[in-house]
């Protein structure tokens, strides 16, 4: 029986501001569109990409995104990036995408998953799949920087918000940046181009 995610891993090439809404309130956030039926109320097949690595804020986003933003007809791409010159971590990045991809078919499959590793700079990589597959929705994992993380790794962390920040301003399609809520704190802040860390509560 074939699976219904594929891997392609052969196509090497300061403090929080929030507004709690409800989930009910995501479709009317501005300048946020949901994408899914057409005009006539017919189901309209969309690609949602999520950038993976092997972070628990990425599987956050992950399932955020397979939750919110997927129906039974739409596809979600996992796309993991590898650092140029790094073709010797080939095998774990593909393991990576292979538990994840087999989480979401686990989870939602009625959904189609797709997982792609590429090798290239990330920024670059990451824009031009979402050009070249005509994704509708880029989702990236967020994590809370820690001031004291902050110190010790200086531009790791920046380069990190950095990354996001310019995906979000500059993608050709909505793009999302989705960060769980510290433990014991319900729900994710959300943010896109047009609103920054909006509180959802699911």
């Amino acid at each position: 029986m074939k699976e219904a995610w594929k891997s392609t891993s052969n196509r090497w090439s300061g403090k929080d501001k929030y507004s709690p809404v409800g989930e009910t309130s995501l479709n009317q956030m501005e300048g946020f569109i949901m994408y899914g039926n057409d005009e006539n109320g017919k189901m309209v097949r969309k690609r949602v990409m999520v950038v993976v690595d092997n972070t628990s804020h990425s599987k956050h986003a992950m399932m955020w995104a397979l939750t919110h933003l997927t129906n039974k007809v739409d596809l979600l791409t996992l796309l993991h990036v590898l650092p140029p010159h790094k073709a010797s971590q080939s095998s774990s990045s593909a393991n990576i995408v292979n538990y994840l991809g087999s989480l979401c078919k686990e989870f939602k499959p009625e959904v189609k998953v797709e997982a792609l590793v590429i090798e290239g700079p990330k920024l670059a990589t990451v824009m031009s799949q979402v050009k070249k597959l005509e994704v509708s929705v880029l989702v990236l994992g967020q994590k809370k920087p820690s001031s004291l993380l902050s110190c010790m790794c200086g531009n790791s962390s920046s380069s990190t918000e950095e990354f996001t920040e310019h995906c979000i301003n500059n993608a050709e399609c909505l793009t999302i940046g989705v960060r769980k809520r510290s433990q014991g704190m319900n729900g994710y802040l959300i943010s896109t181009r047009w609103q920054k860390n909006f509180w959802l509560l699911a």
